[in-house]
């Protein structure tokens, strides 16, 4: 038995001229995506303890942390010009150092800092310690970098076996965007950028991916059953069609990954808020940019039928 949902984003028999507003919505991501790319050379991504190398310590004050006092005590123990912070609750600090050369380096500079935080807040713990050489960090950035790349190169693969080629060139064309537009958030956010980072994405990725194939597949379906519909009017009801479910995963996704962003601390909220962000153009992507794109390239061969006049016979006198 078939059960009515009890909430629809959309009321059924919606009919939304999508399409309408195509060039806006194409132009509008241009503009976004050219942005990001400058605000990506300058001033550039906060690269992270993965990428960048250097020694990360995460330390816990016993009361809220005197970060003048801190810097002092590390001054103290021959330690310039650290990078010193907080983050999260006004106990939580974290300290950036540079990379050392060898490992007897990286453990003779981490004590020094121990014991500039003991003079400058006694009773001050350490959390945890990160340091990654120059050469890892490079290899890293490489790995991230390539995994990006591959990742791209698999969906149009998949696309391109799965739906004709206009279909995979919209898709792809519509991630590098959306890529960009990530990237320009991270830069503008000052979120480090590091392999959580990429992980982010990559994710981002995935479950764009997975909503321009709902929206696609709809339109393969509507090209085999309105035989004669021009292919403007069938994409948007393709849309339209697949509004509700669209919105629905959406939202779902959105409200999960709400709480890791606002209470998940250092670690996840970085990797919440890009989630976040990439729901919310991800989404806006599969209708204003993907959609025109796929009817820019397949008006014309998509939908060959639909551009001939249709004949009407006359009735015999």
């Amino acid at each position: 038995m078939f059960i009515r949902p009890m909430f629809r984003f959309v009321p059924d028999g919606t009919r939304i001229r999508f399409m309408r507003g195509r060039f806006l919505g194409i132009a509008v991501s241009a503009v976004l995506s050219t942005l990001s790319v400058a605000l990506f050379f300058y001033p550039g991504l906060n690269l992270g303890i993965d990428f960048a190398g250097g020694i990360v310590m995460e330390v816990h004050t016993p009361a809220p942390a005197d970060l003048a006092k801190i810097r002092a005590g590390l001054a103290g123990q021959g330690i310039h010009e650290p990078g010193v912070q907080r983050f999260g609750a006004a106990d939580d600090v974290l300290i950036r150092m540079q990379a050392q050369p060898t490992a007897a380096a990286t453990q003779a500079v981490v004590n020094k800092v121990r014991t500039g935080l003991d003079q400058a807040q006694p009773g001050t713990k350490v959390v945890r310690t990160d340091a990654v050489g120059p050469s890892v960090s490079a290899e890293l950035y490489r790995n991230g970098m390539l995994a990006l790349g591959i990742s791209l190169l698999m969906i149009l693969v998949y696309i391109w076996f799965r739906f004709e080629w206009q279909f995979a060139i919209g898709a792809v064309t519509t991630l590098v965007l959306d890529i960009t537009k990530a990237m320009g958030f991270l830069v503008l956010t000052r979120f480090d950028f590091d392999l959580v980072m990429v992980a982010a994405i990559l994710t981002v990725l995935g479950y764009s991916t997975n909503d321009k194939v709902v929206v696609y597949d709809r339109v393969r379906e509507n090209l085999r059953k309105y035989k004669t519909m021009p292919l403007r009017e069938l994409i948007d009801l393709s849309i339209n069609e697949t509004l509700n479910r669209t919105l629905g995963t959406s939202a779902t996704v959105f409200l999960a990954a709400l709480p890791l962003a606002l209470f998940g601390g250092a670690t996840l909220s970085g990797f919440a808020w890009v989630m976040l962000f990439g729901i919310v153009v991800g989404t806006s992507s599969s209708i204003f940019i993907a959609a025109p794109i796929l009817l820019f390239l397949g008006e014309n061969r998509l939908r060959r039928d639909a551009q001939a006049p249709v004949k009407v016979a006359k009735a015999a006198s």
